[in-house]
C-alpha cells in the first residue's frame, strides 16, 4: 500500500527521498566527526584541528552530493532546468573539494607544528619552521584556488568554454608577463618571500629593530610583516624591506642577549665597592640567566667617571627588566652610602671690575 502510494505520488517520493538524504548525510557526518572528536580528546597528540578545518567543507560535499543524487528523481523537471541544476550541483562540489583541500592544508601545517612549541625558553628552530611553514602554506593555498578554478571551467560541457579554457591556459604565460610588469611591487614582494622563507633574514617570533622601533615579529603575509611594537603598536614592512635594507635582530641565533645599564658618579666613588653591590642585586634575580655581570668604568670626563653594568638574560624582554632594576637599586645603593659621589658642578665667581693694586680697600662700617 504504501509502495503504490509513493508510485502515484511522484512529488512525494522526491520529497521524502530528499528529507532522507539530508537527514543521511548529517548523521553520516556527526559520525564521523564525533569519533574524530573523541580520538583527539582521547589522545592530546592528535589536537591537529581536524574538527575545525575539515568539519564544514565535509558538511558541504556530503550534502551536495545528495541533493545531485536526488536530482533525478524530481518529476515533470525541464530538461534545461535539470541540466542548470546538475551543473550547479558539480561546481558546488568542486568548490567544495577545493575548500576541503585547503582546510587539508592547515591540518598538514597543525600536525607537523605541534612538535615546534613557540613558547620554548630556546625556540630558534620552532620558529625558524613556523616561518616557513606560513609562507608555503599560502603558496600552497594560492596554488589549489588557481586549480580549483581551472577544473569549475572544464566542468562545462559546451565545447567554447572548452576552447575558452585551453585559450586563457595557453595565454597564462604572456599574461603572467604582463602582470608581474604591471604589478612590480607584488612580483618583488612575493620573490622576497621565497628569499625570507629559505635564508631566513627573519622568523615568526624574531625580536628586530626597525627604522628605531623595537618590537617582534608577529605575522609574515605575502606581501607584508607584521611587527608588534612593545607598547602594543604595528609597523606594518614590506617584505622588500628585509632583502634591500639593514635591520637589527637580536634573536638570529638564540634568544639569550646582553643589555647595559649606565651610571655617571663622581670620581670618589670606589668603583670595587659598586661592583659588589651589582652582584648582589644581579646574582638572586630571575631575570638573570647565569652568564654575564661586571662593571667596567668605560668614560672619564671634566666632571664624572661612566660606570658600564653589563648584564645578560634569556631574551630582550627579561634582560630590558633587569636593567631598569639594575638602574633603580644601584642609584638607591648610591644615595643611601655615598650621596656626595653624584657629579657635582664646580664653579667659582670672579669679579668683572677691574682692581687697582695701589688703592686700598674701602671697608665700610654700619
Amino acid at each position: 500500500m504504501i509502495a503504490d502510494f509513493l508510485h502515484h505520488h511522484d512529488w512525494f517520493f522526491a520529497i521524502f527521498l530528499f528529507c532522507g538524504v539530508i537527514v543521511f548525510a548529517n548523521i553520516a557526518h556527526y559520525v564521523l566527526f564525533r569519533v574524530l572528536r573523541r580520538k583527539e580528546a582521547e589522545n592530546r597528540a592528535m589536537g591537529w584541528g581536524v574538527q575545525r578545518y575539515l568539519s564544514h567543507p565535509a558538511r558541504a560535499i556530503f550534502f551536495i552530493t545528495c541533493l545531485l543524487l536526488v536530482l533525478p528523481t524530481i518529476p515533470d523537471l525541464p530538461a534545461g532546468l535539470e541540466s542548470a541544476l546538475r551543473q550547479g550541483f558539480i561546481m558546488a562540489i568542486v568548490a567544495s573539494l577545493g575548500w576541503f583541500v585547503i582546510g587539508c592544508i592547515y591540518v598538514f601545517q597543525a600536525a607537523m607544528l605541534r612538535r615546534y612549541d613557540l613558547k620554548a625558553e630556546n625556540n630558534v628552530q620552532a620558529r625558524r619552521v613556523h616561518t616557513q611553514f606560513q609562507l608555503f602554506r599560502r603558496m600552497l593555498i594560492a596554488f589549489v584556488v588557481v586549480v580549483d578554478i581551472g577544473a569549475l571551467l572544464w566542468t562545462f560541457n559546451d565545447p567554447r568554454i572548452w576552447h575558452y579554457g585551453s585559450g586563457l591556459l595557453a595565454s597564462a604565460g604572456v599574461a603572467s608577463l604582463i602582470l608581474a610588469t604591471a604589478a612590480k611591487s607584488t612580483a618583488s614582494n612575493f620573490l622576497a618571500g621565497l628569499q625570507i622563507a629559505l635564508t631566513e633574514p627573519i622568523r615568526i617570533d624574531d625580536v628586530v629593530v626597525i627604522q628605531g622601533e623595537w618590537g617582534r615579529i608577529e605575522e609574515i603575509n605575502s606581501a607584508y610583516v607584521v611587527v608588534r611594537i612593545w607598547d602594543l603598536r604595528r609597523l606594518i614592512v614590506p617584505l622588500t624591506y628585509f632583502i634591500e635594507n639593514s635591520f637589527q635582530n637580536w634573536t638570529r641565533e638564540a634568544a639569550d642577549i646582553m643589555g647595559t645599564a649606565f651610571l655617571y658618579v663622581d670620581y670618589s666613588i670606589p668603583v670595587e665597592a659598586l661592583r659588589k653591590q651589582l652582584n648582589a642585586i644581579v646574582h638572586p634575580s630571575p631575570l638573570w640567566n647565569g652568564d654575564v655581570c661586571g662593571l667596567q668604568v668605560t668614560n672619564l670626563s671634566e666632571r664624572s667617571m661612566e660606570l658600564r653594568c653589563l648584564v645578560s638574560s634569556r631574551n630582550s624582554s627579561e634582560n630590558f627588566d633587569l636593567r631598569c632594576l639594575v638602574r633603580e637599586q644601584m642609584t638607591a645603593w648610591i644615595q643611601q652610602n655615598y650621596p656626595a659621589a653624584f657629579p657635582t658642578t664646580r664653579f667659582a665667581a670672579v669679579s668683572e671690575l677691574p682692581i687697582d693694586p695701589q688703592q686700598p680697600i674701602q671697608q665700610e662700617h654700619p
